[in-house]
């Protein structure tokens, strides 16, 4: 492993995500509910204004890394095979930039974390996407379990976060409410067809597929279920767009393979549970708020 390797390290490493301003990251019960329902809840506020400009600059920073480095689990330059649609793509971030480290640890999108799964929550992956201005990508319509499913029980999460306003011009992402409660459908490819889908759904479900824009503020999140059809359209506009994500699961769920869960990184025995350096438990809080 990389002596600079900050997986190694679990809580913060400097003051960036150590405390947070009132109301961060709270979710109401009418925001569970809404969850429950549709999949998703959107527009959490998560971030200030100095912990945006950290990270946009750990973005920059990485941006430049070897795609190389063992230390990334995925380092796509563009993840779509067109060469004049990119899509910044990659996956552990958090082992190499500080920012990214501290965010992972970062209270708020835990304790959110906990109301929405309903228990104590570990560190599953992060993701950082990059849709530069007028030649962003896509990311075709998905399931984020149907990329997971070397885990079990379904117990995971996904938090979207917004580093710049994200708007349906920029590409945002949209979710189709109540697709949570599919069937799981085959992955199709991420970066390219945005229609590919479509030949997987049924009926019913091609007549329940109403997408909604998940329209960000800088700062701000959404929250999805690992079931939900998502994606995002081509940036069109002269901005780029650029999101962190953080995964999660409940305490609990275990290894249904006997490969390494992230490109890298020691194999856990499919039927063990997910612990240790790379899976942090980022939380100890149940739904009702105890210790």
């Amino acid at each position: 492993m990389n002596s600079n390797d900050l997986s190694e390290l679990h809580g913060h490493i400097s003051e960036l995500f150590r405390s947070s301003a009132e109301g961060m990251g709270a979710i109401s019960d009418e925001q569970i509910e809404h969850f429950e329902n549709h999949g998703f809840v959107a527009g959490i506020k998560l971030l200030g204004t100095e912990q945006i400009a950290a990270l946009r600059g750990g973005i920059e920073g990485l941006i430049k890394s070897e795609a190389s480095d063992p230390r990334f689990y995925e380092f796509n330059r563009n993840e779509s095979t067109d060469s004049s649609k990119v899509l910044f793509h990659m996956l552990g971030g958090w082992r190499v930039s500080e920012a990214f480290h501290d965010l992972v640890f970062y209270m708020p999108i835990a304790e959110a974390a906990v109301k929405l799964l309903g228990g104590p929550v570990r560190f599953w992956h992060d993701q950082i996407f990059v849709k530069p201005a007028h030649d962003g990508g896509v990311v075709a319509w998905h399931q984020d379990y149907s990329y997971w499913t070397r885990t079990k029980p379904l117990a995971h999460l996904t938090c979207w976060i917004a580093l710049d306003d994200s708007t349906v011009e920029n590409g945002c992402v949209h979710y189709v409410p109540g697709s949570h409660k599919w069937n799981l459908l085959p992955k199709t490819g991420l970066a390219d067809d945005m229609t590919s889908v479509f030949k997987h759904l049924d009926e019913d479900q091609q007549a329940d597929f109403h997408p909604v824009p998940a329209e960000l503020k800088a700062g701000e999140a959404s929250f999805h279920h690992a079931m939900i059809l998502h994606g995002s359209y081509e940036n069109r506009s002269g901005k780029q767009r650029r999101g962190a994500v953080i995964n999660m699961f409940r305490d609990g769920v275990v290894s249904d393979s006997d490969e390494p869960l992230l490109k890298g990184i020691p194999v856990i025995r499919k039927g063990e549970k997910i612990t240790g350096r790379f899976f942090p438990l980022i939380s100890r809080i149940d739904r009702n708020g105890l210790d």
